[in-house]
This record gives structure tokens, sequence and C-alpha cells, in this order.
């Protein structure tokens, strides 16, 4: 169930992705998220898929854990998907059935929203899957670098960035630690209507918001125990290093949008 979310969780590995610089990795999402955008036909989307599969697999993280890790968004891919094709009145009716008719431009753009989301998923979540915490702590801070003339807490932003990511699947397997605990004493979480199901989840929220406090808590001490004073004088136990893979992956993601432009106009 929460266990299938991958963002947030870290696989240790040798591939590529693993040894790039965080910094490029950062920029790489970035630019990629403005690349899915470019896509606007079935030939684009086609080329994104190519993409997004060869990231994985040069991340060397298996397809069925990524597509695992594609469950928990399922509802909304297909929620969207359907509020599509009930909501697009563009091109020919391809279903009539008096109250209600399909176009196949709401199918078409149902489709292409969903594969929106998916690329977003599966793409973005290779970050924090072959990136370590600090990784993208340090690399945070070094882009964001240039706003600490306009005294941008930019080490503290990073570091929470940076915390909230990897606390992600923390708080979800806490959260199904207390669901399984409230359903052996009879609760009841995935069956009866909608609504009931909704008051169900109230009782969560007191116990996981006391663990979040207490696991903050925890961190915060166990930080200053080790001497944590902030990022003024601070040294790195690894410094980063651009090599030219980094200069290479990004200019393959600059080709692939100057290639998205080009063929919007076709399909």
């Amino acid at each position: 169930m929460l266990d299938n979310v991958i963002i947030g969780q870290y696989i240790p590995g040798t591939s590529v992705l693993h040894k790039m610089d965080p910094r490029a990795k950062l920029l790489g999402i970035f630019v990629f998220i403005f690349v899915v955008f470019l896509a606007n036909n079935w030939l684009t989307y086609g080329i994104l898929g190519v993409f997004a599969v060869a990231a994985i697999l040069l991340s060397q993280v298996s397809l069925r854990y990524m597509y695992k890790g594609l469950k928990p968004i399922f509802f909304i891919v297909i929620f969207t998907f359907v509020l599509h094709i009930l909501m697009t009145k563009q091109g020919e009716v391809v279903y009539d059935l008096g109250w209600l008719k399909i176009y196949n431009g709401g199918v078409k753009q149902g489709v292409f929203i969903s594969l929106r989301l998916v690329y977003l998923v599966l793409v973005t979540s290779l970050l924090t899957l072959t990136t370590t915490p600090i990784d993208i702590t340090d690399g945070l801070e070094y882009l964001l670098a240039p706003f600490k003339k306009v005294k941008l807490p930019v080490h503290e932003f990073a570091l929470m960035m940076s915390i909230s990511l990897r606390f992600i699947p923390t708080l979800l397997q806490e959260t199904e630690k207390i669901m399984k605990a409230q359903m052996a004493r009879g609760a009841e979480f995935t069956a009866g209507p909608i609504k009931e199901r909704v008051k169900a989840f109230v009782p969560l929220l007191v116990p996981l918001f006391i663990s979040s406090f207490k696991r903050a808590e925890d961190l915060a001490l166990a930080m200053e125990a080790r001497g944590y004073r902030g990022g003024e004088g601070r040294t790195r136990l690894r410094v980063l290093h651009w090599r030219f893979r980094d200069t290479g992956a990004l200019l393959l993601l600059v080709i692939l949008a100057a290639v998205l432009v080009v063929l919007r106009t076709h399909g």
C-alpha cells in the first residue's frame, strides 16, 4: 500500500546516474519539467517515453520497482483521464449514449495529460533514487549560492528541502504502522462508503503529528550533539566535481527540447 511510494527513497548503486553530479541532476529535472510541456502529439510523447525508459535503464533501477512506485498515482491518472473525456468537446463523436458524448479529442487529451503525469513522476523519482540526501543538499546549496547576496538562508533552505524529501517515506511508513494498529482494533479503511472511509482517516492525524514532532525533535537533538551550527564555516567530506558526462546529459536534454519544438507541428 503506502510502502509503494518511491519518492524520497534512495537505492545505492554504481550506475551512470548515481555517479552524476547532483547539480547536473537537479538542473536536468528542472529542464525535463519544461520539456514535458512541449509535447503535444503522439510522436513527441513517444519520444519522451523512450527518453524516460532510457533514463530508468541507465539508473539500473528495475522497471518492476518503478511500476510499483506508480501505483499510488494510478487513481490520479485515471481520474484525470476520465475528467478530460467528460469535459473536452473537441473532434468527432466516438461514443454517443444520448446524455453522454465522448469525443476523440477528449480521449486524446486525456491520454496525453495522463502520460505527462507518469513521465514527471518517473523521471523526478530518479533524482532521489540515485542521489543521497546529503548530495541533494550540497547540490541545492551550490545552485542557490547566488541568492546569498540577498541574505537568503541558502544552506538552511537546502537542508530543509533535503530533510523533507527524506522524511516522505519515513512518514508514510509511520502512517501504515498506525493504520495496521487501528485495523487490528476493528477500524476499516478500505471498505464502506467514501464518506465513512474519510472519517476513518481522521484518527490517524493526531498520532501521526505527534510522531512527526517527536522525530523532528530527535533529529534536532542529534544534529546539536554532533556540533551542527549551520552552514557558516562548515566543511564537506565530499567535494562535488562537474564532469563531461554532466555537461553531456544537459546537452542531451537541450537537444531533446529542440527536437520536440520542431516536431510540435507534426502529427
